[in-house]
């Protein structure tokens, strides 16, 4: 489904992602874990089509299209969502008039029926009670007063709507309580199926055991240094990300 290839981003002239390898097929969880700096949220910015994020060399290939240099929009209505950490509020919009005009939008670019607002207020409550979210945020502006948590289930909400194929969910477990944050991991995990796939980029363990990726890459640098499966994550929290890259332990199978 996403294939990198030797990609190398910078931002403000400075190198962040340097000749990078990376792919995922359809059905898999991937996670990226690093330390601060190392270039996990620049790639998921970067595979996004964020324009402040320059690519330098490579490509990104998406459904065996080259999209290096396609409108973020484009990219959105191919099939790609990026999950903010920090989910902006946009106080005047609605978030049902928000959802159904991005629904809309992707409806008509890819030459399908658009919804009228009763039909998508009757689709979308189904999306609302496959992740436990209350109909009332619909009236609300766009994550305004939203908690941390209320955020987090809007994004995922968001990627249910618009039939994601590529999801990338960059720290989306960043400040939510141990309730939310499993919340949120059984809507990652229901979503997930063999039609789509699923990059998760966080910290924590906690995350990575609530949905067991199959592939655990820790960043150093700007590269992939280390692939393991989800036992990666509880070796982490034990032992800290020194041990993996100051003792020689990289692996060459990169997803």
């Amino acid at each position: 489904m996403l294939e990198i290839q030797n990609l190398q981003v910078s931002i403000k002239d400075s190198n962040i992602i340097k000749n990078l390898n990376f792919s995922i097929k359809k059905g898999e969880i991937h996670a990226i874990m690093g330390k601060n700096g190392s270039g996990k949220s620049t790639l998921a910015k970067a595979i996004a089509g964020h324009p402040r994020y320059k690519i330098t060399q490579g490509k990104i290939i998406f459904k065996n299209d080259d999209i290096t240099s396609e409108d973020p929009e484009i990219r959105s209505h191919k099939g790609i969502f990026l999950g903010f950490q920090y989910p902006v509020e946009i106080s005047g919009v609605s978030n049902i008039d928000f959802l159904r005009l991005a629904y809309n939008s992707k409806q008509k670019t890819l030459n399908q029926q658009e919804l009228d607002p009763l039909s998508f207020f009757q689709m979308i409550t189904k999306k609302l009670e496959a992740i436990n979210m209350d109909d009332s945020f619909l009236n609300r502006y766009v994550n305004e007063g939203f908690s941390g948590g209320e955020k987090k289930k809007n994004e995922i909400l968001q990627m249910s709507l618009l039939n994601t194929e590529l999801c990338i969910l960059d720290e989306i477990d960043s400040g939510l309580d141990v309730e939310a944050l499993k919340k949120i991991s059984e809507s990652i995990n229901s979503f997930a199926n063999t039609n789509n796939a699923i990059l998760v980029i966080t910290h924590y363990e906690k995350l990575i055991d609530y949905i067991k990726p199959q592939y655990v890459h820790i960043m150093k640098e700007g590269e992939i240094v280390y692939t393991g499966d989800y036992k990666t994550a509880s070796l982490i929290e034990k032992k800290g990300y020194d041990f993996f890259l100051n003792n020689g332990q990289i692996s060459s199978k990169l997803g």
